[in-house]
């Protein structure tokens, strides 16, 4: 591609994520064809594809197969955006150590408002919650607790790895692909029940993050939190600038 070519996408880039952010294109709506994108702005048709590729691949439309590409609606709000996945087993990987994950327990209960709001699910409907060790070279450095629709598994929770990677547990178990993740990241206290398994003294500030977990209609397939003990572990951020 020439410099006058990726001068083209990236301004188209910049145009299209300005009008999603904005409202331009509301939320949930579709988006033009990529003839009547590329009409639009004077680009050619493989110029607009190399964006909304770009563009999914941050989260901010999905494309569905036969129907068109949409405006990401719950994509509005978030201040960040990038074009690749993250997760624990690779931060744990990347700061030099072997990741080893280990389930700490299970439990089916029923929804609370506030999780029932967040999972699109009525009040009280059955959840599985899965809370999970990360351990880096057998040092445990983040507790992830994640809440799952029990209507999702087509197989019994007892028989769950807990092990897996979320994607491919909800893969394997669900036959559910994750397109995209929202997180937000803050500092708490430590809470009580979280400080002995983490083997720090409860009151301290750490990481929570909190992760939701979307699938290709945009449907909540998981939400939960996690405490990431950034002590052990760094947690460094690398950005694209253009």
């Amino acid at each position: 591609m020439s410099l006058q070519a990726r001068s083209l996408a990236e301004r188209l880039e910049a145009i299209l994520r300005e009008h999603i952010l904005a409202g331009t294109y509301a939320p949930g709506s579709r988006l033009p064809s990529e003839s009547e994108l590329a009409e639009e702005f004077g680009v050619s048709r493989a110029t607009v594809r190399t964006v909304l590729a770009r563009l999914a691949a941050q989260g901010l439309i999905l494309r569905r197969h036969g129907e068109g590409t949409y405006v990401n609606a719950r994509a509005q709000g978030a201040h960040a955006f990038f074009g690749h996945t993250w997760d624990f087993v690779h931060l744990i990987q990347s700061n030099g150590y072997e990741p080893a994950i280990r389930l700490m327990a299970r439990e089916i209960r029923a929804a609370t408002e506030e999780e029932a709001h967040a999972l699109a699910i009525p009040l009280g409907e059955a959840l599985l919650s899965l809370y999970r060790m990360f351990y880096a070279a057998q040092t445990p450095v983040i507790l992830a607790n994640n809440l799952f629709p029990l209507r999702l598994f087509r197989v019994s929770p007892d028989s769950l790895d807990g092990a897996l990677h979320i994607r491919d547990l909800l893969r394997q178990a669900c036959g559910c692909e994750i397109v995209f993740a929202i997180t937000e990241i803050h500092a708490v206290p430590l809470p009580d029940e979280a400080a002995e398994p983490l083997e720090r003294r409860a009151g301290e500030p750490i990481l929570a993050l909190d992760i939701a977990f979307y699938g290709q209609q945009s449907e909540p397939l998981s939400i939960g939190r996690s405490f990431y003990d950034d002590t052990r572990l760094r947690l460094n951020l690398v950005q694209a600038w253009r």
